[in-house]
């Protein structure tokens, strides 16, 4: 059996399918847009950014939401350098500091490494501090918040009173 008349008859029909399928193809049809927390526009569309808020600025500390919760950042954080030669957060919140600024200490994890060695600076993967600790604003809700703590659920109550912020 010879089998080379049959490889150009095979070529020709994927060719030809191929270029029928190319033919019929459409564009990008029109993407709706995402139903997050994101408004408007398509996948397609860029928005401007929207305005950031002002940040919560006050000594109190915050109420957690649940035991090992990160504690949220109480004052403003804008312009601060955090980078691998520098961390603006340690200027006030190593142990030495702690005495001239008033801030507390970074905890004691923060020193330990994924073998949970102690060190004696910063552990790497606890430098960068917002990865885990964020500043707060007084921003309208972008989706609505049902979140209850573990202790409001054991009393069995629905009132929000010490509920975390």
């Amino acid at each position: 059996m010879n089998r080379k008349p049959f490889i150009p008859v095979v070529s020709a029909v994927l060719a030809t399918l191929i270029l029928s399928l190319s033919v019929h193809a459409e564009p990008y049809p029109p993407t709706p847009g995402p139903d997050g927390v994101r408004p408007g526009g398509t996948l397609f569309e860029s928005l401007p950014a929207p305005e950031i808020k002002d940040p919560v600025d006050s000594d109190t500390r915050r109420v957690r939401a649940y035991p090992e919760q990160p504690p949220t950042i109480p004052h403003t954080v804008r312009d601060y350098q955090v980078d691998t030669n520098s961390n603006r957060c340690l200027d006030c919140h190593t142990r030495i500091q702690t005495g001239v600024s008033g801030a507390p200490m970074i905890s004691i994890t923060h020193f330990m490494d994924r073998d949970f060695q102690v060190l004696a600076t910063v552990a790497p993967r606890r430098y960068f501090c917002m990865q885990c600790h964020v500043p707060q604003s007084d921003a309208p809700l972008s989706v609505q918040n049902t979140f209850k703590d573990v202790d409001i659920l054991l009393r069995g109550t629905d009132d929000a009173e010490g509920e975390a912020q």
